[in-house]
């Protein structure tokens, strides 16, 4: 199904806005720009048109300009009045660029001297004239054309007001004159929406916010295809256009990187299926201390979470990430949602692990993922739906990953002793020498009661002997910490997922906001 509609391309530099025209297929979004076209007769090409108009007694030349030289703009058509000599020709649209009046050049004219030249231009005035294809929104252009039925006033609602040439000018013949109209063999014209750039959606990313910071553009965005064309800046008259379009790309881009998802996996194993993968902004600390975002590319696949700086598209590129950390052994946690009533929810999904963030940027819909050695990863996405997603998917991935490994096992020390403690999905917890193997202890995961930390390498872990009921702690030191605890939240979340996944469920802050609202 192809969605179309009217929208305004900015640009930043000249600070202007121009009609164009969307049209929105699964796999292109294709931005159209209106034009005049030779339809039939000669072959000419429709760049530039001379025109002879005959002024007539009532109604002049039936047409109303714009623009001039001091709003750095041309002098457009802005007008044409029905049944008038303008229309009459055939050859005249709204929008059309005044080059020429009479053989004199009037590109660099203003409009105050346009039209004086027009209305002392006697009763035959020869125009050449094209059609201004980027005119800026502020000449308030009609698209359509001839314009509808008008009356005789200067207009006021636009910066730019009409001067009507369809009353008399200065003529010296008050006799009627022939109306102006198309000769037999004379070219004709039409104005149509052309395609003037086509973006491919498939691993395509949408930003609505001003490069690198926080600003978000109201009501626009912009679409990035995967080999670096840009659409530009798509402005749209209301906040439900914008989210209604930006919610239909985002549809399309979803579905086409579920198909590029399917045929990855056809090359992989089933214990290395892509899980999930997409764009998001990473948030990055500069050395001022300002908050820069750039464009990443994560997927889950297999028992790893892939940092990109851009999609993988072969199978070689895979071993080519950014950053790759076992899925085990991270934490997906979510900071901010942003509510139908335009509230923050400041969610923690961080089951026992705490860490601060600085939590003063203005994006919503925020995630981190926390990895090993106490580090971590700030990320942002477009839409709600994007970050429910997301969790979803961490989940689903982590758990699976768990259910595979079944086990992990960690080297870790206490009392001089060099020790193993292993995390298994059937067993619970177990620790046991390095040297000899023998086993030192070991606990079902129910029998874990609290644990802390000195939040460098050391753990206390609290547990509850089934026969004396008394705790019983147990005090280990890591290299990497932060590893072993995420890897103790996954198993934990897993085997509870296991026994109740309708509580997981309900734990999913973004789905159950999200969704509802």
């Amino acid at each position: 199904q192809t969605k179309t509609g009217i929208a305004l391309l900015y640009d930043e530099v000249s600070e202007n806005a121009y009609d164009i025209r969307l049209k929105l297929t699964k796999e292109v979004l294709t931005i159209q720009k209106q034009d005049v076209v030779c339809v039939s007769g000669s072959d000419h090409s429709a760049n530039h048109r001379t025109v002879t108009l005959r002024r007539q007694p009532v109604g002049g030349l039936g047409l109303s300009i714009k623009g001039g030289a001091e709003h750095k703009v041309p002098v457009v058509i802005s007008k044409i009045f029905k049944d008038q000599a303008a229309e009459q020709t055939g050859m005249l649209f709204i929008g059309d660029a005044i080059i020429q009046v009479n053989g004199i050049n009037v590109e660099s004219a203003t409009h105050e001297e346009v039209v004086h030249l027009l209305r002392n231009a006697g009763d035959e005035v020869t125009i050449t004239v094209q059609y201004l294809r980027e005119a800026p929104s502020f000449l308030k252009l009609p698209l359509g054309s001839p314009g509808p039925p008008s009356d005789h006033s200067s207009g006021t609602s636009s910066p730019l007001f009409d001067s009507g040439l369809h009353l008399n000018g200065n003529s010296t013949n008050t006799a009627p004159s022939s109306p102006s109209s198309p000769i037999a063999n004379e070219p004709k014209y039409e104005k149509r929406w052309l395609d003037t750039l086509s973006v491919p959606l498939s691993m395509a990313r949408i930003s609505r916010y001003k490069t690198g910071t926080d600003k978000l553009r109201s009501n626009a965005f912009e679409v990035l295809a995967l080999d670096g064309v840009s659409s530009g800046i798509l402005q749209f008259y209301t906040a439900q256009e914008s989210a209604d379009w930006l919610r239909a790309m985002s549809t399309n881009i979803s579905d086409l990187t579920l198909q590029n998802m399917k045929m990855a996996n056809k090359c992989c194993s089933p214990s290395d299926q892509v899980i999930h993968m997409g764009w998001v902004n990473e948030r990055l600390e500069g050395t001022d201390s300002s908050q820069l975002y750039k464009f990443k590319f994560l997927a889950l696949k297999g028992s790893s979470f892939y940092i990109f700086s851009t999609p993988p598209v072969s199978t070689l590129d895979w071993v080519r990430a950014e950053k790759i950390y076992n899925l085990c052994e991270v934490l997906f946690k979510i900071h901010k949602l942003w509510l139908a009533d335009d509230c923050w929810l400041q969610a923690n999904l961080c089951l026992g692990i705490h860490q601060d963030f600085d939590l003063e940027d203005q994006r919503p819909y925020c995630f981190s993922v926390m990895v090993g050695h106490g580090k971590s990863h700030y990320f942002n996405v477009e839409l709600g739906s994007e970050l429910a997603v997301w969790e979803k998917s961490f989940q689903r991935a982590i758990f699976l990953e768990v259910q595979r490994t079944g086990s992990k096992t960690y080297m870790c020390s206490w009392q001089g002793d060099t020790l193993c403690f292993t995390v298994d999905f059937a067993l619970g917890f177990t620790c046991f020498d390095s040297k000899t193997k023998n086993v030192l202890w070991r606990f079902k995961f129910s029998q874990l009661k609290g644990s802390s930390d000195d939040g460098k390498t050391r753990v206390k872990l609290l547990f509850q002997n089934l026969d004396t009921k008394q705790i019983e702690t147990k005090e280990l030191e890591f290299q990497d910490l932060t590893a072993v605890l995420h890897c103790i939240h996954s198993f934990i979340a897993a085997k509870v997922a296991s026994v109740d996944p309708v509580f997981i469920d309900s734990q999913s802050i973004a789905r159950r906001y999200m969704y509802s609202n």
